[in-house]
C-alpha cells in the first residue's frame, strides 16, 4: 500500500472510532506500531488534529474534513451493493437517495473507474416483508430530529397498547424492520416491530440524548459489540 493511501486510511479509521490505539491501528493497516506512531506524528505536523500519545490512543478532534473523496475498486464494489441492498429493502424514498448518492459518488470519479458502479456483478433480490401501514420516512425524521412519538402498536398475542417512546433507531433483520426505543410507559429499552405499528403521531416534544438511554447502549446492553458500535454514536 502506498504511504499516501495508509495516511488517507489512517485519517477514515479515526474518524469512525472514538479512541484508537496504536496496536490495533497497526492490525488493521497492516504495519508496525512503529509506523502508526510516525504516521501520527506526520499527520499532526500536516496540520490534521490528532490527540492523544503511545500507550493511550488517539482521537480525532471532531469537525475535520477530509480531502476530496477517492475510493479504490473494493470501495466502489461496497458501496454499490450497500446502495443496491438499500433499493431492494428499503421504502421508496430511501431507494431513491441510494440511487441519487451513486450518481453523486460516480460523477467525481476519475474517468477510467466510473463504468465500476454499474459493472458491479452482485444482484441483491428482493424479499417479501410484511405491509407498513406507518410513514417510514417520517418514523427517520422523528429518530434523526429526535421527537418523541406516540404509537398505537399490536404484540404478538393481538394485544393492543398506546406508548410513548423515544425513537433511538431502526433495526433491519432480513424480513422485518424494528424500531428501538426508550419506553416511558415502562421506563427502560423497548423494540417495536413496524409492521405491527398501527398509527404513528410525531410529538413537538422533543428528548435529548441521555447516558443509558441512547441506541448504543441498547445494543450493549444486547451484546452487539465491534465494528457495529464504532458506527453508533455516543
Amino acid at each position: 500500500m502506498r504511504r499516501a493511501d495508509r495516511l488517507f486510511r489512517l485519517v477514515q479509521i479515526l474518524r469512525r472510532r472514538k479512541l484508537c490505539r496504536a496496536r490495533e491501528l497497526a492490525e488493521e493497516l497492516e504495519v508496525s506500531e512503529r509506523t502508526i506512531y510516525r504516521d501520527i506524528r506526520d499527520l499532526a505536523a500536516s496540520g490534521v488534529p490528532v490527540e492523544g500519545e503511545a500507550g493511550v490512543g488517539y482521537i480525532l478532534r471532531d469537525g475535520y474534513d477530509l480531502p476530496p473523496l477517492m475510493f479504490d475498486a473494493d470501495e466502489i464494489e461496497a458501496l454499490v451493493v450497500a446502495a443496491r441492498m438499500v433499493q431492494s429493502w428499503t421504502d421508496p424514498q430511501m431507494a431513491r437517495a441510494a440511487g441519487d448518492a451513486l450518481t453523486k459518488i460516480e460523477a467525481v470519479l476519475p474517468e477510467k473507474m466510473r463504468g465500476l458502479i454499474g459493472g458491479v456483478p452482485i444482484a441483491i433480490a428482493e424479499i417479501a416483508q410484511a405491509p407498513i401501514a406507518i410513514s417510514m420516512p417520517d418514523l427517520r425524521r422523528a429518530i434523526r430530529e429526535r421527537h418523541l412519538i406516540n404509537i398505537d402498536y399490536t404484540d404478538a398475542k393481538g394485544d393492543d397498547t398506546n406508548r410513548r417512546v423515544w425513537p433511538l433507531g431502526m433495526l433491519f433483520f432480513g424480513t422485518i424492520w424494528l424500531l428501538a426505543s426508550w419506553c416511558e410507559l415502562r421506563q427502560a429499552f423497548r423494540v417495536f416491530r413496524a409492521d405491527r405499528i398501527k398509527n404513528m403521531q410525531i410529538t413537538a416534544d422533543h428528548f435529548r440524548p441521555t447516558p443509558g438511554r441512547t441506541l448504543r447502549d441498547y445494543l450493549i446492553s444486547e451484546g452487539v459489540e465491534g465494528e457495529i458500535l464504532n458506527g453508533i454514536g455516543r
